[in-house]
């Protein structure tokens, strides 16, 4: 199996360019609960995921709006993973829909400056079961 090596310089540079380049600071901008978006995930550490590609990019579900500058938000995999932490998913616009699964592990704040472009959104059964899925692992531990 090859080994990933991660490469933290080229993503030092991109971060940058992310931070200064922001969407907010471009053009009125809205995103909204639902909508998927490709988004600068960068190289992480460890089992944290990563983005892929020139952009360091991987799709994010906006699972709740914070503010005008941050969101919770769920990284999407394409690839089949199994177990309790990943929930199946069909997002897109009119014209094109995907499938993917949420990987709930890897649930966390995110900037409005990572966000790159709208893919579209998730139908609204699915997001209210990933919502479901996501309050019903957190609430059930301590009871």
């Amino acid at each position: 199996m090859k080994e990933y090596i991660k490469n933290f310089d080229e993503w030092n540079i991109q971060r940058k360019m992310v931070q200064k380049n922001s969407v907010v600071e471009s053009y009125d901008f809205f995103f909204h609960e639902k909508e998927v978006w490709w988004s600068a995930l960068g190289v992480n550490i460890g089992v944290e995921m990563d983005g892929k590609n020139e952009n360091f990019e991987r799709p994010v579900l906006v699972l709740r709006k914070i503010n005008d500058q941050q969101f919770y938000g769920i990284p999407v995999t394409s690839k089949d993973k199994k177990g309790e932490f990943y929930i199946k998913f069909i997002f897109g616009n009119n014209k094109n829909k995907n499938q993917g699964k949420v990987c709930l592990s890897q649930v966390r704040v995110f900037s409005t400056k990572r966000l790159l472009r709208k893919i579209g959104k998730s139908n609204l059964d699915d997001f209210k079961n990933i919502k479901k899925v996501f309050v019903d692992f957190f609430s059930d531990r301590y009871e």
